[in-house]
């Protein structure tokens, strides 16, 4: 192999290893003839540039000069041992963690040689592609990736298309999605100005049913959950809104009670994270209270972000 095609190839390896560890991955099986393989360039480029490693010429016997100098030995001699290529072990997996050391995880930053715009579409591409959970493909109308402004400050984050999101390939269009647009517009703000994307991207199937919706599970979101992660870093906003207890156990990875934390800060991968209740919660109940619970949570998320809030906002669905 020459010095440029080697010179390539180890390039695009590194190339590709960052890209993995931007997606979070830590560990990679590596078999031992491609660590050989590897080294085996690097070992000839050194013996090449070091005369003291490079065998000196045997002459051949006195007593036997037709016969051929016999050099081997004294090459193995000169050499130093190759070494033993030890067989790499694949990584065990570890328990998972507990949820603070999942709420606080640093963000891992995106592939420095693409700029944020070609990161997003790149991750944007091999999500629309996707065939993680083959039953999810099949059905699918469209992947759900996200929509709204990939520099935003603010990010909803909810748990899985719908009917009407899996048709028109963007979050929160149904009546959920309605009531979501009219909190953002009572934030001061709009869906172009915010982001907005699920734990799964995908619609849950539902074999045998002709409508409706189900819930997805653990296993479905914690496969999908590296397209959401990779959003969040590649975005880097300064508040996330979890809208309901399933968006919530997505990003931790367990149940979570959503009545227990709503409105108390959370962190997730650094990056403050308000719980609150999901827009179809609301719709199904139509209590004042629920409503006034959920726009504190909001105004709280305003505050944060030092978003200007007038009398009126703060007095939203108090009692006259």
């Amino acid at each position: 192999m020459s010095d440029d095609a080697y010179g390539q190839l180890l390039a695009a390896s590194i190339q590709h290893l960052e890209l993995l560890k931007a997606r979070g991955l830590r560990h990679v099986a590596v078999q031992p003839q491609t660590l050989a393989a590897l080294a085996a360039p690097i070992a000839a480029a050194a013996r090449a540039a070091s005369p003291s490693i490079r065998p000196a010429p045997v002459p051949a016997p006195a007593s036997r000069p037709t016969q051929a100098p016999i050099s081997a030995p004294v090459v193995a001699a000169a050499r130093p041992p190759a070494p033993v290529a030890r067989p790499v072990s694949s990584p065990v997996a570890a328990p998972p963690p507990p949820l603070a050391a999942v709420l606080t995880a640093p963000p891992v930053s995106p592939t420095p040689a693409l700029p944020k715009a070609e990161a997003f579409a790149a991750l944007r591409a091999r999500a629309l592609t996707c065939i993680r959970c083959p039953h999810l493909a099949s059905s699918r109308r469209q992947v759900v990736f996200g929509v709204g402004d990939i520099n935003a400050r603010l990010m909803f984050v909810g748990e899985a298309p719908g009917a009407d999101e899996d048709v028109q390939g963007e979050p929160f269009v149904g009546r959920a999605g309605e009531l979501l647009t009219k909190m953002i517009i009572g934030m001061g703000l709009t869906r172009a100005t915010v982001y907005i994307g699920n734990v799964l991207k995908c619609r849950p199937d539902t074999p045998g049913q002709p409508s409706g919706n189900r819930k997805p599970t653990t296993a479905e979101m914690q496969t999908c959950l590296p397209y959401l992660q990779e959003q969040i870093d590649l975005i880097q906003p300064q508040v996330l809104v979890a809208l309901g207890s399933t968006a919530m156990e997505g990003l931790v990875g367990h149940p979570v009670a959503i009545s227990k934390i709503r409105g108390q800060w959370q962190s997730y991968r650094g990056i403050p994270l308000m719980p609150t209740f999901h827009p179809a919660y609301v719709l199904r109940n139509q209590a004042m209270a629920i409503k006034r619970q959920v726009w504190e949570d909001l105004l709280a998320a305003m505050e944060h972000l030092a978003l200007p809030i007038s009398e009126k906002q703060r007095n939203y669905f108090l009692k006259p």
